[in-house]
């Protein structure tokens, strides 16, 4: 359901930027999902979907494009990606969170975005 709250604020946000410019439709969204959101991006699409039903956004596409996590070690310096294995139990996929050089704790810089990247309306 994580991803039905996630789709529902990106719906209110989209309709509130196109009734902004008076558009007649939506025609496509873009945007961009941090792995570590730990957001399924076809159940992303899939609540969209539904929640664009008889609104400005019903019939437009929704593209997504995955953010790959960066990390910092604060230890050894590494700044870099991390492994992030996709676990068939949860059907996400699982951030080791060490420095892949040292094994120390990471701070987060990227991946945990949900971010609107543009919008395509038809006027």
């Amino acid at each position: 359901m994580h991803e039905f709250s996630a789709a529902s604020q990106l719906v209110d946000l989209v309709l509130a930027e196109a009734e902004k410019r008076k558009a007649k439709r939506v025609v496509e969204v873009n945007l961009i999902i941090g792995r570590l959101s730990f957001l399924n991006p076809e159940q992303v699409k899939f609540a969209y979907e539904i929640l664009s039903k008889d609104t400005l956004l019903e019939g437009s596409k929704l593209n997504v494009q995955e953010k790959p996590p960066l990390v910092e070690c604060p230890k050894c310096g590494y700044k870099g990606g991390i492994e992030v294995k996709d676990d068939p139990y949860f059907h996400l996929g699982i951030p080791l969170l060490r420095c892949p050089k040292c094994g120390g704790e990471v701070k987060i810089v990227e991946g945990r975005e949900f971010i609107v990247k543009s919008i395509k309306i038809e006027v």
